[in-house]
This record gives structure tokens, C-alpha cells and sequence, in this order.
């Protein structure tokens, strides 16, 4: 999975170069149209190809795009008020034509115009009361057959990039070069994938599965990768409120509250078939929001949606993303209801407005659409919510000459051929292992990855200078098991330090895995599982106070992973721990005199914990796997027992936590996400096996700390907490002009925490001094700014509670990295 991800962006670093030569046999127009005398753009004109049914209406800028695999020599402008307008076209070609048309003009008599209700409005009321009768996701059950086809293409490139040497291997890729009729940029395809599916859908209980029978990938032989081909992880229905393209989604053209956001306009009206329809066209009421723009046509009885364009609004407070368009047919079925039929989308991405990017086009055919047989009980009940069959990767062109619903351009044939011509130079090698390193954060020699390179150097008041090597091994080693080891030595402490492990994969998908590791090495109690780890050199730089606080630790785990089904993984796990005490974490003894110190805490614990997250997804690497969220609550409780006398352990104690996080989309006022976690002890312990809340010593922002709270600050045996964060997505600061254009978004965030803590415990050993108990609130809010040149957040940040503490910040800034849409 890794070099498959890695081909991408090397295809994309070496593709930032562009040819002008056209390779196409589409006949592409687009352009603008514009008043004769006003010289102001006119929204909402119909432009066709002459003597055809293919054809479009202009946006509020008056911008079209049209293109066809058929010959017609003309296209023909038409608007009321306007005099027709034709212009010839240049076969196979892409072209821009602009249009200048001349008003009509009447002499009529004097007309009383009265104000009356918009016309659209009613056709939109009806609309939204009939959405339940015509979503997909409303009827009992449906099962269909699926095309999909993705490509991506490197956009925006210029002659520069082309003459560097460094690319004099790859010139036979010119050839491949097109023009979008969407943007008008230049672009290079570099990938392609097809995949055939069968789609089951049932309402109660509600349930997705998508069964890919057939996938071909230009440059890949991992049919994992399947997984992301089919429908469900590029799904939009524009009969729901939100579209989940992006996070947040954009809003519906028909959503329920749609008036609230878009202007409506009715334009037209024409048969369809043998239907009567409507055609609307919809604007946004206000900048920045995330809305389109477009036009749809609707039934006049059913009011079901028959076909709709729309296209992201201009100035949307939105990253990475240029445009986006969108556009939807439906047909029949059963005489009963309008099922989609086709649907397309494309992106434009582009990290800077100037920069090299990447377009992204999607397809998908619908087809044997069945809505009165459900679903068969041994495809509802399977464990994936996508299953790719073991025989799916299949390359035959003959197959998918006599399977995929719609002929592949020539352009797009080539795509194939051309991947597997690149990754035939010998300098393709020397680039997949470069990208890789800085993606991968490791680099590849042979059977073993080395790295991660941040940790090669780092700095702390313990261990003075660190200086780790470490590595793993590599796919090419085995794709079953996988072995990692590093040394570490502080020139301060004078101390070598040390770790091995592996993991073995019994199955990738569900996944199951057994996992060991032993480390004899530092670490900080109480930091948070999201927290820079201490041999991070990015921890050193943007520590904000000494860190005296490091423990050594001879820790050794074992875990036994198990994904029962999408969504519910348990993990159980035993832990050894030998923690040692430091010239200043000190474990001095209750019992005994004022001077004596325990040489070690040593803990032996079992540990079951249960994630439930609804359909969440993954990116599944060769050994790991990246979450890409779920719309659901995210449920975890784990359950901890430590035993006495089992490799000499001292002590014998239960522990329980119970945590949900959630992210609710609130319309207009963004999303909100809550963090709440709640635990307990039982038994007497000493100080280092409390909990240790959360705390952080950096400048680093952590969502999963208390950024205000320092390490060993607090600890408690039972406590409950809360965390509410609130992100705006520039819902003030886009009324603002000048922060308009800086799409800025505010973000408010509040944490609170109250525990209790028994003095049992300091029978075994006294607190350090400057451990408190929280038997009342602790309290910290944040008024921050994100999206600062995309990537960057910062929080001013105010502590309000425990503020008599000894080296507390009352105020402080706090800066993270993110990406987000």
C-alpha cells in the first residue's frame, strides 16, 4: 500500500511540467457571454450544440462549458430578451468562444407590475415536502449494479517544469496532454481506475454494502485499493441537507432549510421525456458560505429532481479546492420513482491559486435497479460494509471492452499504457524512494525502512543531547509481519536506551493482529496519547518549560488486535512496567523514614479495551491503517486489572474508563465537537498508577490535553471530563472585508475537569510536592484563530480555575498544524 500511495506522488512530482499539444478527440467549447451594450456577463442562457440535445445554461458570470464526442459544427446561444446567436465550432479541438448578443426591443404600453411571491418558491416547498418520497436513503430497500471510473490529472503546469533536467527521462509523456472545459487549464492524466460493484441497500436497520466484482487500476496489482474505487467512499445525494464531499458538507439546493441560503430563479419549462418539468436555477444569498450554484430541472407532479448542475460557488471560505461540479441524471424505475442514472463530479485541487494540482473526475453508471426484492440476510449481515472479491483485479481489456457501460475516450485507453511506461525508467526507482521517505517519514534500503527522521536528534534536560537510529522493516521483507528496533544514547545521562517489536498481521481486512514490543527507554507519565512524544525533535523546540519531569521505564506489551466488524475493534493487551524514580520524580516511601525511596514501581497489567465507531473508514497501509473519520459518536470503555506478585509486581488495583467524542454539523454556526471521559480506580496505589491528567508543556496545541495544566499537576482515582470545541468556519470574519480575504475561521473551545482523589494511597507513597488533588473544577477556554495561510491555528488561551497553583500560566498561545477543508 505504500509504494501504491508513493506512485501517486511521484507521478505527481514529476508531472509539474506541461506540453502544449493536444491530444483529444472531444470537441470542448467554453467561454462567456456578455450584453452588447452593457458589457456586463448574462446569467441563465441557454447554449446547445446546434441540432442536438446536448447543451447547458451560463452561471451568474456568464461563463458555459460544453463538450461532445459527437460532430456538430455549431453551437447556437438563446436567451428571452435576447436575439439568437450562433457561432461555428472547430471539430475535436478545444476552444474558447466568446458570444456578444444585442437586446431585443419592444414598444409596449404601460405595464403595472405588482410584487407577488417568488415563483420558484412554491416548486421548492413542494420539493422538500416530497424529498421523502424520492431519496434513496428513504426507501425500504434497493440493490443495483455499479460503473465506477476516477481519474486524476496533474493541472496548471507550464513549459518551465518541462525543460528541467531532472525530467529529460519522462518527455514521452507530452503526448498525453488535454485541456479542461471546465477551467480551461492544461492538464496531464496520470491515473485510472474502473471498477465494476453490486450495491445492496436496506433501510431497517440501516445497512450499505457494496460487493466489487471487478477493479482495474493503471499501475497497481494491490486490489485493496478497490476499497476506494467503489461507491461508498465517494457518495453524495443531493436529497439530504448536507453533500459529505467535503467536511463540512456543503449545503443542499433542496435541503430543508434551503431558502435560508440560496436565491431561486425559474427560467424554463419543457417536456423531458414525456414529463413535464421545471428548470430552476439557484444562486448563493451570501459570500464564503459553502453553497452552490447551478441549475435543476424538476417534474411538475412528482416533484422529483429529473436532472441538476451545480457547481461550488466562487469565493466559498473552502481549502485546496478551486471548483468542484457536480452533476446528476435520473430515470424511471418501475414507473414508481426517479432513480439516479448517472452522476459525474469533478474537482480542482490546488494547494495555491498558481500551483501544480490535481483534477479529479468521478463517473458512475447506475444500472438493473431493483426496488422490490430485498436484499439477500447473507449480504446484509457481512462484516465489511465493502467486500472486494479475491478475483477483482482484472486487466483483460476484452472484459471491460464487453462490461463498462460507456466507451473510454482515447485519451483515457492511454492512461494505462503510459503509468506502466513510467514506472519502466530507471530514474522512476530513485524518485519512489525520495517521496517516500518524506511521506512515509522513513527511508527504504532494500528489506528495511529507516527512520522516522524527526527522532534522529532531540534535547531535554535529562538525557541533554539524544541521538536515536532506528528502523523497520520494509514490505520486501514481509507483508505479513513486520520487525522495528532503535537505540537511543544521551550525552547528559550517559545512558543507552533501546527497544524491539514486531507485529503480525493474521488478516488485513477485518483486521487482526498480534503485536510485542519491549522498550527500555524515557518517558512522560501523564501526557496525552495525542501529545509530540519526548524524542521528537519538534518537542524540544517548542517545549515551554524545562521538562525535569522524564521517568525511565523497562516496559514490555503484548496485544492481540480484532476487528469483529466495521466499526467494533477490541484490543486485549498485558503490559510490564518498571518505572524508575529520577532525581526529581522521586518515590519516597510512606511507611518508611523520611529518607528512603522506593528503587522502582513495577506493574504487571491485562487490559481489554472496545472501540465502537458506525461505519467508520480507513486508508489501510501494509501494517498500519489511517482512520478517515465517521458521522457517528465514537464510544471506547476500557477495562484494566493490575496483579500482584507476576514478575514481581507490587500492586493490585481495577481501573475502568468510559470516553465519547462526537462531531455535530450545526448549519450555518459549523460543527461542534465534544470529548467526554469519565474513569475510576479501585485499590491503593502509589502516585505514578493514578491518573495523571493530561497535561502540556509545550506551545503545541493538543486537543486531547489541558493545555494550561503542567505535568504532575493533578491526579485523581476517579473524575469525570468534558470538552466542547466549536469552529465557526469564518461565520464572523467572512462579514468582515479585509478577513474575507484572508479566510480566517474562528474557533472557541472550553475544558473542564473535576475528580476526587483518597488519601489511601499516601500510605503506599507520599505525593511529589506540587501534586494536587481536583476535587474541584479545573477550567481552561480558548478563543482561537485556524486556517492562517491554510495550514496554522492559534488559541489565546485562558486558565480559570486553580490559579494559586505554584508555576501555572494564567495565559498563554498556542499554535497547531492541521489540514482541513
Amino acid at each position: 500500500m505504500k509504494n501504491n500511495i508513493t506512485l501517486l506522488l511521484i507521478l505527481f512530482s514529476i508531472f509539474l511540467f506541461h506540453a502544449k499539444v493536444n491530444y483529444s478527440q472531444i470537441t470542448k467549447v467554453r467561454g462567456v457571454i456578455l450584453d452588447s451594450e452593457t458589457k456586463e456577463p448574462i446569467p441563465f442562457v441557454n447554449v446547445t450544440f446546434k441540432n442536438s440535445s446536448i447543451g447547458t445554461i451560463t452561471n451568474t458570470d456568464g461563463e458555459y462549458f460544453l463538450e461532445s464526442r459527437e460532430h456538430y459544427d455549431s453551437i447556437l446561444v438563446s436567451v428571452v430578451g435576447y436575439k439568437k446567436k450562433s457561432q461555428l465550432v472547430k471539430k475535436n479541438q478545444v476552444q474558447e468562444i466568446n458570444f456578444i448578443i444585442e437586446p431585443n426591443i419592444y414598444a409596449l404600453d404601460e405595464i403595472i407590475v405588482l410584487p407577488t411571491e417568488n415563483p420558484a418558491h412554491p416548486i421548492l416547498r413542494n420539493i422538500i415536502a416530497n424529498k421523502i418520497k424520492h431519496n434513496p436513503n428513504k426507501i425500504d430497500y434497493y440493490s443495483c449494479k455499479l460503473y465506477n471510473k476516477i481519474e486524476l490529472d496533474v493541472n496548471n503546469v507550464d513549459e518551465e517544469f518541462k525543460n528541467h533536467r531532472l525530467f529529460r527521462d519522462f518527455q514521452f509523456i507530452f503526448d498525453y496532454v488535454d485541456t479542461s472545459t471546465i477551467t480551461g487549464k492544461p492538464y496531464l492524466p496520470i491515473f485510472i481506475t474502473e471498477t465494476l460493484s453490486d450495491f445492496y441497500y436496506t433501510k431497517n436497520p440501516e445497512k450499505e454494502k457494496e460487493i466489487i466484482t471487478a477493479s482495474q487500476i493503471s499501475g497497481f496489482e494491490n486490489s485493496s485499493l478497490s476499497q476506494f474505487t467503489g461507491k461508498m467512499y465517494q457518495d453524495i445525494n443531493i436529497y439530504e441537507n448536507y453533500q459529505s464531499v467535503f467536511e463540512p458538507g456543503f449545503v443542499s439546493p433542496i435541503a430543508d432549510f434551503c431558502l435560508m441560503f440560496y436565491k431561486y430563479y425559474l427560467i424554463d419549462s419543457a417536456y423531458i421525456g414525456n414529463k413535464w418539468c421545471y428548470q430552476i436555477s439557484f444562486i448563493p444569498k451570501r459570500k464564503q458560505e459553502r453553497t452552490f450554484r447551478g441549475d435543476f430541472w424538476v417534474n411538475d407532479s412528482t416533484f422529483a429532481i429529473v436532472k441538476i448542475q451545480m457547481r461550488m460557488a466562487k469565493d466559498v471560505n473552502i481549502n485546496y479546492i478551486n471548483d468542484f461540479v457536480a452533476e446528476y441524471e435520473y430515470a424511471p424505475v418501475d414507473d414508481s420513482i426517479l432513480f439516479i442514472a448517472q452522476e459525474k463530479m469533478f474537482f480542482d485541487f490546488n494547494i495555491t491559486d498558481r500551483s501544480t494540482g490535481f483534477f479529479g473526475r468521478k463517473t458512475t453508471a447506475y444500472s438493473d435497479i431493483n426496488l422490490k426484492i430485498p436484499p439477500p440476510t447473507d449480504i446484509i449481515n457481512l462484516k465489511e460494509n465493502i467486500v472486494v472479491r479475491e478475483d477483482a483485479l482484472i486487466s483483460d481489456v476484452a472484459f471491460w471492452d464487453a462490461n463498462r457501460p460507456m466507451e473510454l475516450s482515447p485519451k483515457e485507453k492511454q492512461i494505462y499504457a503510459m503509468v506502466d511506461s513510467v514506472q519502466k525508467v530507471p530514474i522512476y526507482t530513485t524518485f519512489e524512494k525520495v517521496v517516500s521517505m518524506f511521506v512515509m517519514y522513513h527511508y527504504e534500503i532494500g528489506k528495511i525502512q529507516i527512520g522516522p527522521y524527526y527522532k534522529l536528534y532531540s534535547f531535554n534536560e535529562i538525557e541533554g543531547n539524544r541521538f536515536r537510529f532506528g528502523g523497520e522493516t520494509s514490505q520486501n521483507f514481509s507483508t505479513n509481519v513486520q520487525i522495528n528496533a532503535h537505540a537511543a544514547y544521551g550525552d547528559k545521562d550517559k545512558r543507552f536506551k533501546y527497544g524491539l517489536g514486531f507485529i503480525y498481521l493474521f488478516d488485513k481486512n477485518p483486521r487482526v493482529s498480534l503485536e510485542m514490543q519491549y522498550k527500555n527507554d524515557i518517558q512522560q507519565l501523564g501526557q496525552s496519547p495525542n501529545a509530540l512524544t519526548e524524542d521528537n525533535f519538534f518537542t524540544s523546540i517548542l517545549r515551554r518549560n524545562p521538562n525535569y519531569k522524564l521517568t525511565m521505564v523497562n516496559d514490555f506489551s503484548t496485544t492481540f488486535e480484532k476487528e469483529w466488524f466495521q466499526g467494533l475493534i477490541t484490543k486485549l493487551s498485558y503490559n510490564y512496567r518498571d518505572i524508575e524514580p529520577s532525581e526529581y520524580v522521586k518515590f519516597q516511601s510512606a511507611t518508611l523514614t523520611d529518607t528512603s525511596f522506593y528503587n522502582s514501581v513495577t506493574t504487571s497489567e491485562f487490559t481489554l479495551n472496545a472501540r465502537y465507531a458506525k461505519d467508520e473508514k480507513f486508508v489501510r497501509g501494509s501494517f498500519n491503517r489511517l482512520s478517515l473519520g465517521t458521522h457517528s459518536p465514537i464510544f471506547m470503555l476500557e477495562l484494566t486489572a493490575g496483579v500482584k506478585n507476576v514478575f514481581n509486581s507490587d500492586f493490585e488495583y481495577y481501573k475502568v474508563n468510559f470516553s465519547i467524542e462526537d462531531k455535530i454539523h450545526m448549519g450555518l454556526f459549523g460543527h461542534l465537537r465534544i470529548i467526554a471521559d469519565a474513569g475510576k480506580l479501585y485499590g491503593t496505589v502509589p502516585y505514578p498508577l493514578l491518573k495523571l491528567h493530561e497535561g502540556n508543556e509545550t506551545y503545541a496545541l493538543d486537543r486531547y490535553a489541558y493545555n494550561m495544566m503542567n505535568y504532575y499537576e493533578f491526579a485523581s482515582d476517579e473524575y469525570i471530563s468534558l470538552s466542547l470545541e466549536q469552529h465557526f468556519q469564518g461565520l464572523f470574519l467572512n462579514k468582515i472585508p479585509l478577513m474575507r480575504k484572508l479566510k480566517w475561521r474562528e474557533v472557541v473551545s472550553a475544558k473542564g475537569i473535576i475528580g476526587d482523589l483518597s488519601d489511601r494511597h499516601q500510605s503506599i507513597m507520599d505525593y511529589p510536592e506540587g501534586l494536587y488533588k481536583i476535587n474541584k473544577p479545573y477550567v481552561e477556554a480558548s478563543i482561537g484563530i485556524e486556517n492562517i495561510l491554510k495550514i496554522i491555528r492559534v488559541d489565546a488561551m485562558w486558565r480559570l480555575s486553580h490559579l494559586d497553583n505554584e508555576n501555572i500560566q494564567k495565559f498563554g498561545l498556542r499554535v497547531g498544524l492541521q489540514i482541513v477543508f
